[in-house]
């Protein structure tokens, strides 16, 4: 169970950095030869896109064209649009987001939404492959396609052409899009929602881009004329304000630029100059502006430094160094604000700061915090005395070197894979440079220049960004609290007393901690190989260490800077006893604050600077797992880590225990006001059973907690090595990682007298049972505005004799039925914005003979007076394909989405690492994992080659209840009716909205993630 928010503020076991004695491959050899740079600060970087065929057509558009391998016959295409939101008038507000979205709908050439059947028939898939978004300043068309047939790229690009000039605005197209849009409108309504609205109008209040949001007003969306849409589009859609970008794995640049000109180079400019695109004023305010915000629904209490300064350009060496040293400051600033929280009586749960680039004149200095109900004013001035800390005092020498070391080893990381990354990464930075003129200078000078510079900034450089964060600079100070407490005077009175501290010098130096040298005090006597087995099948090795572990490593060269491990052993939570349950469960997260690898996570933090290492670790219903992700040459550093979660006996300790708690107490209220978590409740106890494993967590099951039995269930979930299985793949030499296996991983001590590890077949299984009748139940709770989410779920058992061909089915299936349900709910009747079919399929314990049961789920949101009808139409579509089955283009695009998302796959170590650990849980498996793997490929092949329209419908009738409308639940979240309402519904004598009132309860498995990054691609960007 995890209550606690992410620290996303620093690594759990890492992140960028982590340490050990320096044995490892020579990862920086090709870095740390790099010749240094002799450069005048006043030298103006490359201002042409190095490593781009760049070039502008004689009608105005601006093109980008590079080749680039990964991933492997693919192409990363964009059309990017210098105009957003902020040029609408009053009665266009939200129009610039609608023509993005009738832009898939239908253009001269396309009609109903064929591109996007066109797109994903060639395995492009809506959403991940093509999607768009508008921002206040830009609109931007994103499409990922398949390159190796002839055409394909040439189709590609006309689809951009199309949208560049030749979108259809009709009466009858805007119709059909509105529902999606208000979808889309009435879910950004939510908590998260309001308080980014509202921190964006207090943000840039006296600017037009305070009034501009990109979603619009629920007015226009609903009554837009298509003549005003048409005349905006009309109006803006300029070649000379767009530029087309093609990266992808093209043998002839050349080439490609020749498509864009012969689908793009026809088209006439405008015959009148457009419109100048005009520019908008931010003002800048001396005095801070104040904001209590009060959210009923809120996940707990924050708050939001937010500082306005113009956005700076990036010309020349001195403006390249300068945004290095603001980079410093923000990482060193971080690494205290973690410190903090994870000290005596800490004022907040996490806090970070950032510079974001929010509009195109301006851009702040964020830092948000999430903390305990009543202590917003304490984290603020907490937050405030640590920038004025900064800028009298600065940062120690100690801090510069720790946050220049995380910063070297990101660029080195950066610069060993400069020949893999991929084509999405560099698509983004042609964006950047064409959007922002921000100077794209290629890798292998950035690293020469960062390696030239980084040496020579003081602390004096970094700490003076800390005059950015000033009170006196456009600051604005929000609080979000779900009940009031503090007031607007009280902000004050903290910002008053802080000046004054800072102006009397009244606040101490930071105290640093002492920080030992090494992971591991004393180095383990390695342990042996007693069985080795070479799997060329998966071109794989497997090893038995003399202390029971099994090894299972492949080298691949996807990525040059990372290996990837996971180990686990079966035996999880579900063998608990429910008067366990609730304290072994908070095992993980009161170890995790405590220290899991022998050091507290701050210790640990400054102890892995420098390096690229990280490991975390999952207590799961059947299986407990460790995981890592490193630097090749910092495996050393990731298996010293892995060797301390063995040997380190975790004790509660008084003060991580009452951080945990509160923590974990606030998560619990928050849930308690969040009406998506009656809902989820309400759906786990009717689909699942009323099983204490499946409770949610109330604040009286807190109280119960034993610490010390949390941390003694931890400690033997990771205690002896002979139950693991540990998987590892990456850029591995074995002649140097073997030893270090062998020493840290064999060299894990055996446990005497332990019990014999538990197999599949042993494990106790949850309970479950799929309700056996139709049950359709409304959860009405509290909102501040209307929300409805709905979810209609089958029950799924996927018999053993049929287990080998129908685990693959469901996948088919799950992605047919998304899809299919997707056209009729979205382009058909234009009253969803999204769809989702989920499958969960851990109902029963993973053993080699029983059958598996779980579910498959329909989760859409809606209009909350449409639901009960569009769950109808899903029902008739899923009967329909059970009756009739699907098409034989249906099956073509599921094979081809399928198939494309397997070849990206193939390139990708995480991919690897999920199949062979998928093939030793396999209940195939019986010692062989090479025969295990083919064995499931093989299955795999024989699905897709029998895949028709035939066999899916028999899959459909085989799978899901036949017919669907036998058996099935519907839980639909509608908002709680007010007093009168029901009053008017008594009184009418209506049964419609009867439904019993769901108790409002904690989640189990919720975790607090404060909505405090208020901005960053949310209210200011929209994705469709």
């Amino acid at each position: 169970m995890d209550l606690l928010p992410p620290p996303t503020d620093a690594p759990a076991a890492g992140g960028p950095g982590a340490g050990g004695s320096g044995r490892g491959l020579r990862r920086g050899v090709g870095f740390r030869s790099l010749k240094l740079v002799s450069v005048a600060m006043d030298e103006p970087l490359p201002v042409d896109p190095v490593g781009a065929t760049y070039g502008r057509l004689p009608n105005g558009l601006t093109y980008y064209v590079r080749s680039n391998p990964k991933p492997r016959m693919r192409a990363a295409l964009s059309l990017a649009v210098k105009v957003g939101s902020v040029v609408e008038e009053e009665d266009e507000r939200g129009v610039a987001h609608i023509v993005e979205h009738l832009a898939f709908s239908a253009t001269s050439r396309y009609t109903n939404h064929d591109i996007v059947k066109f797109l994903e028939s060639i395995g492009a898939e809506f959403g991940a492959c093509q999607n768009a978004l508008t921002s206040s300043d830009e609109t931007i068309y994103e499409l990922l396609v398949p390159v190796d047939k002839p055409g394909l790229l040439s189709q590609a690009i006309s689809v951009l052409a199309e949208f560049s000039s030749e979108v259809r605005v009709s009466a009858e197209d805007l119709e059909k899009e509105r529902g999606a849009v208000l979808e889309e409108y009435r879910g950004g309504r939510n908590a998260t929602g309001r308080m980014q609205d509202s921190h964006w109008a207090l943000l840039f209040e006296g600017s037009k881009y305070a009034e501009r949001l990109p979603i619009g007003t629920e007015k226009v969306i609903r009554t837009v004329p298509h003549e005003t849409v048409k005349r905006f589009y009309q109006k803006w859609y300029h070649l000379s304000n767009m530029a087309v970008f093609a990266v992808g794995d093209f043998p002839d640049t050349q080439a490609v630029v020749e498509l864009i000109k012969e689908h793009f180079g026809q088209k006439a400019p405008a015959p009148l100059p457009p419109p100048a695109i005009p520019e908008f004023r931010v003002p800048s305010h001396e005095e801070p502006r104040f904001s209590c915000f009060v959210e009923s629904e809120a996940a707990g209490s924050a708050v939001v430094i937010s500082c306005k300064m113009p956005a700076g350009e990036i010309k020349t060496v001195k403006d390249y160094k300068d945004s290095l040293a603001e980079s410093m400051f923000h990482c060193a600033l971080n690494q205290r604000l973690f410190k903090i929280s994870r000290g005596k009586d800490p004022p907040y749960f996490s806090c970070s700061s950032a510079a974001d680039a929010l509009v195109r004149p301006v851009k702040a200095y964020i830092m948000t915090s999430s903390c305990r109900e009543r202590g917003t004013v304490e984290a603020l001035e907490s937050m405030l005395l640590e920038v004025a800390r900064v800028r009298l005092h600065g940062f120690s020498d100690r801090e510069i070197s720790i946050v220049r070391a995380l910063m070297m080893s990101e660029m080195e990381s950066a610069y060993l894979e400069r020949d893999q990354m991929q084509s999405t990464s560099l698509r983004d930075e042609f964006l950047q440079h064409f959007l922002r003129e921000e100077p794209v200078v290629g890798i292998e000078y950035e690293a020469q220049l960062q390696k030239t510079l980084l040496p020579h900034i003081s602390s004096a450089e970094v700490a003076k960004f800390a005059e950015n964060f000033s009170t006196a600079s456009s600051c604005v100070i929000k609080i979000v609290e779900p009940r009031a407490h503090a007031s607007l005077e009280d902000l004050k009175a903290v910002v008053l007393k802080v000046n004054s501290l800072e102006e009397e010098k009244s606040i101490p130096p930071w105290d640093e901690e002492q920080i030992p040298e090494e992971i591991v005090a004393e180095a383990p006597e390695p342990g042996s190989i007693i069985d080795k087995v070479e799997h060329p099948g998966i071109v794989a090795t497997e090893m038995i260490l003399s202390n029971g572990m099994r090894i299972c490593y492949k080298y691949t060269d996807f990525l040059d800077d990372q290996v990837v491990f996971t180990g686990f052993a079966y035996g999880g939570l579900s063998e608990l006893s429910e008067a366990e349950y609730t304290s072994c469960s908070m095992g993980s997260t009161i170890a995790g604050e405590i220290g899991t690898f022998g050091y507290r996570p701050s210790v640990l933090m400054d102890m892995l600077a420098g390096k690229r290492a990280e490991v975390g670790t999952k207590v799961g219903a059947y299986m407990r797992t460790f995981s890592g992700d490193c630097s090749p040459s910092d495996l050393e550093t990731a298996l010293q880590l892995v060797y301390q979660l063995f040997i380190t006996n975790v004790e509660p300790r008084e003060e991580e225990v009452k951080i945990v708690m509160q923590m974990a107490e606030e998560a619990i209220y928050a849930q308690e006001r969040d009406p998506y978590t009656a809902f989820a409740n309400r759906v786990r106890e009717i689909n699942y059973g009323n099983s204490y494993f499946f409770k949610p967590i109330r604040i009286s099951d807190l109280k119960k907690v034993d610490p010390i039995r949390a941390c003694e269930y931890f400690n033997n979930c990771f205690k002896d090595p002979s139950a693991f299985t540990v998987v590892i793949v990456g850029k591995i030499d074995p002649a140097i990682s073997l030893p270090l296996i062998l020493q840290y991983l064999g060299g894990i001590p055996r446990v005497q007298d332990a019990a014999q590890p538990l197999s599949r077949d042993d494990l106790r299984g949850l309970p479950f049972k799929f309700p056996a009748t139709i049950i359709r139940e409304v959860v009405r709770s509290p909102m501040v505005e209307a929300q409805c989410f709905v979810q209609l779920a089958f029950p799924v058992v996927l018999k053993n004799t049929m287990m080998t061909e129908d685990i693959h089915y469901v996948g088919f299936l799950s992605k047919l039925l998304e899809t299919k349900i997707m056209q009729v709910l979205r382009f058909k009747y234009g009253q969803v914005y999204s769809v989702n079919v989920a499958v969960f399929l851990g109902g029963n314990k993973p053993s080699r003979t029983g059958d598996v049961r779980g579910d498959i789920s329909v989760n859409f949101s809606c209009d909350p007076d449409i639901s009960s009808k569009l769950v109808d139409f899903v029902l008739e579509e899923i009967s329909y394909l059970q009756a009739e089955g699907p098409s034989e283009e249906d099956v073509l695009t599921i094979l081809e989405i399928e198939q494309r998302a397997h070849e990206n796959g193939l390139q990708e170590n995480y991919f690897w690492l999920d199949r062979i650990l998928r093939s030793y849980q396999s209940r195939l498996f019986s010692g062989d994992i090479g025969s295990t793997f083919a064995f499931q490929e093989e299955g795999r092949m024989k699905v897709r080659e029998a895949l028709t329209p035939q066999t899916m419908q028999s899959a459909l009738q085989r799978v899901l209840p036949f017919p669907c409308r036998n058996q099935y639940t519907v839980v639909i979240l509608m908002p709680k009716s007010s007093c009168w309402a029901s009053v008017k519904s008594m009184l009418s004598w209506s049964s419609n909205g009867v439904s019993r009132d769901a108790k409002i309860l904690a989640g189990i498995a919720g975790a607090l993630v404060l909505a405090v990054s208020l901005w960053r691609y949310s209210r200011s960007t929209l994705k469709s």
